[in-house]
């Protein structure tokens, strides 16, 4: 399962956090779509309200990108965002 979080940090005041894990906890929200599995955890939750999260494969690499409404800005690298 792919666990989504928010930490503290980055340039700009949060930074996502993807962990691939094989348990949920107790304070996990749940999210099944298809045959994949996410995890948000209660703090994080209201961060990523509204959130869409895409896993992007291009020639310049893979990543997973985040569309939050919530973000105000973000970094320039587009990892980190502030509210």
């Amino acid at each position: 399962m792919l666990r989504v979080a928010v930490d503290g940090g980055g340039c700009s005041g949060f930074q996502y956090r993807f962990d691939l894990v094989d348990t949920v906890e107790d304070d996990d929200l749940k999210i099944e779509r298809d045959d994949a599995v996410a995890l948000v955890d209660v703090v994080s939750l209201a961060l990523l309200k509204g959130s869409e999260i895409d896993f992007v494969d291009e020639l310049a690499g893979a990543e997973f990108r985040v569309r939050n409404p919530n973000a105000k800005s973000s970094c320039g690298c587009g990892v980190s965002f502030s509210i």
